[in-house]
């Protein structure tokens, strides 16, 4: 299936697009998994930042905490997790930039009166340091959903279901857009349909999870204001 029969043959119609944030809106992976792995590293367990991105993508700070510890053994000092956010914040607020045709995407869909969202693992205060460094706050402001808001971050469906409640949506009226597997696995799990965004992977992991693929951001905004007028 493409993208554009996935949107031209759902059930009911278009009401809510939500956005994952990192990797799909915000290229802040790099420079997170060349810290964790920095971090990991002076830990005990030897890691790349591509080792980094592969056992952690579309992890929180908490949920990767016990499987370090399995991994080495140890038990991490209560302030692991705040000590290494700080840290991340100050990168990330000097090194994110934005996925190409991410912001355009965004600026087209509200121009269009398309309601849209954004439904992340990471914390508020990550998401508003990595939309502040590409410029977007005044998008984005009011229209965040982070773990922190919910009981149980992706895989679990809270978040998107968090997002579809805040704009009266539907699940089956929700359309996901995603790059991580547990994310993919969330918009199942929630009933909603889901991009797979594969910019920079083979994608194959997320078409397993069940996710429609698509390669660029700037593909989305056509298709998504031609599902938003097409009455299911």
């Amino acid at each position: 299936m493409t993208p554009l029969e996935l949107l031209a043959f759902r059930s009911v119609p278009l009401r809510l697009v939500i956005f994952d944030c990192d990797g799909v809106l915000v290229d802040s992976e790099p420079p997170t998994n060349r810290l964790v792995a920095r971090e990991l590293t002076q830990l005990g367990w030897a890691m790349t930042a591509e080792e980094a991105q592969r056992i952690f993508l579309g992890m929180n700070l908490e949920s990767m905490v016990p499987v370090i510890e399995s991994r080495l053994g140890i038990v991490l000092p209560e302030d692991w997790t705040d000590t290494l956010l700080q840290r991340l914040l100050k990168i990330l607020a000097e090194e994110s930039t934005a996925i190409p045709g991410a912001v355009e995407t965004l600026r087209a869909l509200s121009a269009a009166g398309i309601p849209w969202r954004v439904a992340s693992n990471s914390s508020h205060a990550e998401m508003e340091i990595k939309f502040a460094r590409i410029g977007i706050s005044d998008l984005t402001e009011g229209r965040l959903h982070s773990h922190h808001d919910v009981p149980r971050g992706k895989p679990a469906p809270d978040l998107f279901l968090a997002a579809a409640a805040a704009e009266d949506a539907a699940p089956l009226a929700c359309l996901v857009v995603e790059d991580s597997v547990p994310g993919v696995r969330a918009a199942a799990a929630a009933g909603m349909d889901c991009l797979g965004y594969a910019g920079h992977t083979d994608g194959a992991a997320l078409r397993n999870a069940g996710a429609v693929l698509f390669r660029s951001m700037f593909e989305l905004p056509a298709l998504i204001e031609a599902a938003w007028r097409t009455p299911a």
